[in-house]
């Protein structure tokens, strides 16, 4: 795959899940990597979830890393690839919480865009986000999704309804 400027996605490693387990670990990763109750994972579970993707034809999944020193700083892929219609679920979620701010999930997705379009020969890229991640809404619109759907009231989260969003990206659309 290729690289950007700070980063490259690449295969996730035997040794990356020491990382990989300590956020999914993490009931704040989990709040904004998923629409599951971020309920903190063990490791038997979160490499049930790894075995399944790795088996899975309808999906692919990369540790997004530093260009510098090859470290992993999160994850991102595709799942729900629905290869007759060139249709994919885009994810990504960073999980070193000491470089968010930097523009690496920019980077990261501006990468798994063009490897999606270009690579897969994907015609549409959709994603689900959560109402309250402002952050990835602002980054998403800024890519040219747009806002196709609202599952009204989707998440509990601390006792409190969140509404679950899909965004859709056609190729044509798409402005990175």
């Amino acid at each position: 795959m290729q690289a950007g400027n700070n980063l490259y996605l690449s295969k996730i490693n035997k040794e990356d899940f020491e990382k990989i387990y300590d956020w999914f670990k993490d009931a704040d990763f989990l709040k904004f990597y998923d629409y599951l109750p971020p309920v903190p994972q063990e490791k038997d579970e979160v490499d049930k979830i790894f075995n399944n993707y790795e088996k899975s034809e309808e999906a692919e999944v990369f540790a997004i890393r530093l260009l510098n020193d090859s470290d992993i700083i999160g994850i991102a892929g595709y799942d729900d690839i629905v290869h007759e219609n060139k249709v994919a679920t885009l994810f990504i979620g960073i999980g070193n919480k000491n470089i968010h701010g930097k523009g690496y999930g920019k980077e990261a997705l501006k990468i798994l865009l063009d490897y999606g379009f270009n690579d897969r020969d994907f015609h549409r890229i959709q994603l689900n986000v959560l109402e309250f991640n402002h952050g990835a809404i602002a980054l998403y619109e800024k890519a040219g999704f747009k806002k196709e759907g609202v599952f009204r009231e989707f998440v509990l989260r601390e006792d409190k309804r969140y509404d679950l969003y899909l965004y859709g990206l056609l190729r044509r659309e798409w402005k990175f």
